[in-house]
């Protein structure tokens, strides 16, 4: 996983939903795997177990 991530400006919908989705990633934080910098930047906590992305992009 890089050290900051940064989302699309806008979720596509599509399903399962792309890895760099920002819905994805704000499923992530409030699993607490991910920490928001600012609007469109998060960082990973630790390496994000598979599972949990998964679960995540459903």
């Amino acid at each position: 996983m890089p050290d900051v991530v940064t989302v699309k400006k806008k979720c596509c919908k599509s399903g399962p939903r792309c890895k760099k989705c920002p819905v994805v990633w704000k499923r992530l934080e409030t699993a607490g795997l991910a920490e928001r910098l600012d609007k469109r930047h998060y960082e990973p906590a630790t390496k994000v177990p598979g599972k949990a992305f998964k679960a995540a992009r459903k």
